[in-house]
């Protein structure tokens, strides 16, 4: 049996010799990287520069955005180090660090989702009360609480697996995740177990719920309002379904890769599936709000053919 506090490093296991193609996979990942930063940077500059886009839904836009870049740079780093490398292990320490960075991530973003659900029920079901219900303190309040709540939750998490005693440091996954983690452990983890379970049904079944009341609420208001009505929730609820659909799938692969056994499927297939939320939301987030949201398009347009 060995104490979680005398392991100093973990064996990622899922990394194979791939010879010189590691070169050419180092190159795509670091302009995927790459990419993902400058859209995300692009258009938090661009929310934070103009006025006219300092408005409830732009601003948690805005948020939406950091957390892509925060998530991103909790992954993409350690992967390239990862690559390039011929003995693929990490600390304990990084290792617990990329575990907060990511799930806290994908909390924030599921946080992020619903709250920005709830802005776009109130300006499409309520328009004419919508300044005096979405007022600039329940903008910063809202984005408090993204951010503040998940990060407390991930923060017990983490603190509940620090202090299990592990019997092995073999994680099969190209990164660190939790529940690795926690199978890792010599006795029984009820405690992580029943926490994972309140926090699930609780907090997280809240905020689907609130998702799919808000837009329910949606749809109805377009069926029964105006032509003008059904254009404008077209427009600014496309992009936001699109993402909201794509993180949840996302988040449902991981699931599934993390507590089935994927020894039979392939080894490309399991790679994909263990990096698909974690790549294409920080990428397709800013291609759908950028191209879709006509504001954003317009100074985007404008910055790029120098006319700002």
């Amino acid at each position: 049996m060995i104490n979680s506090t005398q392991v100093s490093y973990f064996t990622l296991a899922a990394y194979f010799d791939i010879g010189i193609l590691k070169y050419l996979f180092f190159l795509i990942i670091l302009c995927f990287y790459t990419l993902i930063a400058c859209a995300n940077v692009l258009l938090i500059v661009v929310i934070c520069m103009n006025r006219s886009l300092h408005e409830p839904m732009y601003l948690f836009l805005c948020s939406l955005f950091v957390n892509e870049l925060y998530g991103s740079t909790g992954l993409f780093p350690l992967l390239l180090v990862q690559i390039l490398s011929d003995i693929h292990t990490v600390s304990t320490t990084a290792c617990f660090l990329q575990i907060l960075c990511l799930y806290s991530y994908a909390n924030v973003q599921f946080y992020n989702l619903a709250i920005m659900s709830y802005d776009r029920y109130l300006a499409i079901c309520y328009p004419l009360q919508y300044n005096t219900r979405m007022t600039s303190n329940k903008v910063a309040i809202l984005i408090a609480i993204t951010w503040v709540f998940p990060l407390l939750a991930v923060i017990i998490m983490i603190s509940l697996n620090a202090s299990l005693k592990l019997c092995g440091n073999i994680i099969y996954r190209l990164f660190c995740d939790n529940y690795s983690v926690v199978k890792l452990a010599c006795y029984d983890t009820s405690a992580n177990n029943i926490y994972g379970l309140i926090y699930t049904f609780t907090v997280l079944t809240g905020l689907t719920i609130l998702n799919v009341y808000a837009y329910i609420k949606i749809l109805k208001v377009c069926f029964s309002g105006s032509k003008q009505t059904r254009q404008k929730a077209i427009s600014t609820c496309t992009p936001h379904l699109a993402s909201l659909l794509n993180f949840s799938c996302g988040c449902f692969l991981e699931v599934l890769q993390s507590r089935f056994d994927m020894s039979r499927v392939p080894i490309m297939c399991r790679i994909f599936l263990s990096l698909y939320f974690l790549t294409c939301q920080p990428l397709l987030n800013p291609l759908l709000y950028g191209l879709n949201l006509t504001k954003i398009r317009i100074i985007c347009k404008s910055l790029f053919s120098g006319k700002m």
